[in-house]
């Protein structure tokens, strides 16, 4: 039978999540982790069912933003308002410090490299500016560029040698030669959009880049030459993150900040994260 992809349907109800949904990730098994359900400083759960529950509470005013996973299937956290790398041990659910960097204006959205290197976006909403890190499994951070725009979405290619950042309020996704030790050089514009914000952005394992873009309401689904090959309309307009999962990781799944919730579309390639899991 043939399936129909690229359409976007509802997954989760309206209003499950505040309007601070954001950060989704997928673990191994297909469940699906984002932040601020029901409440604040949370991080729900919503298994392949639709089934919504709290799964941590973070403590210390911390609220979270990007989630990624690393290969044990350890979860990190982008703790914005205590400028840290949360992990959380998802056998016993314990929260710890994995890294925590007082220069960081708002650790934002997270990527994570398939040698566990993490890198965070680092947005100064207020001034227009950002900046962008690394940090190493080891939980030392490392500033890899300053005097950047709204940094927001973050993600590496599947063959590992790119890492994509993107600036929201001006519009442009930046590409960046990586190396193995988390090195970035030879920064070259992949696109620039003639119009509406961007937020999250993840990679399928072809190195298409799905991006959302906030207000427009719609998914970008980009080539790795840059080329808008087309674009998933969604029933909310405000999309703030999107993460690949399901059985065969050809399962989208989009946080929409203005109904507080999470759509879901298929599509014809698996996510680069799923393919780490595999690996």
């Amino acid at each position: 039978m043939n399936e129909e992809l690229f359409v976007s349907r509802e997954f989760t109800p309206v209003n499950g999540f505040t309007t601070g949904v954001e950060g989704p990730a997928c673990d191994a098994e297909g469940n699906l982790y984002a932040v601020n359900f029901a409440r604040e400083h949370t991080i729900g759960k919503v298994t392949p069912a639709g089934e919504a529950s709290v799964f941590v509470e973070l403590p210390n005013g911390s609220v979270g933003n990007g989630i990624r996973f690393n290969r044990a299937g350890n979860m990190f956290i982008a703790d914005y308002t205590n400028h840290n790398v949360l992990k959380v041990d998802m056998e016993t659910r314990r929260i710890s410090v994995h890294a925590h960097e007082p220069r960081m204006n708002q650790p934002n959205d997270l990527a994570i490299g398939a040698n566990d290197i993490i890198y965070a976006s680092d947005p100064n909403w207020s001034e227009s500016t950002g900046q962008l890190w690394r940090v190493g499994t080891d939980g030392d951070v490392t500033l890899l560029e300053a005097g950047m725009s709204t940094t927001n979405g973050i993600e590496v290619s599947p063959d590992e040698r790119t890492l994509y950042v993107n600036e929201t309020d001006q519009l442009n996704i930046w590409a960046y030669d990586l190396s193995s030790e988390g090195d970035i050089g030879n920064k070259r514009l992949l696109i620039e959009f003639p119009d509406f914000k961007m937020d999250g952005m993840r990679c399928d394992i072809a190195g298409n880049l799905y991006v959302t873009r906030h207000s427009k309401g719609t998914v970008a689904k980009i080539s790795p030459e840059g080329e808008v090959l087309l674009e998933i309309p969604l029933a909310g307009k405000l999309c703030s993150n999107i993460a690949f999962g399901g059985p065969d990781g050809r399962t989208c799944y989009v946080t929409m900040a203005d109904r507080g919730n999470v759509e879901t579309f298929r599509v014809d390639e698996p996510g680069r994260s799923w393919a780490l899991f595999k690996a």
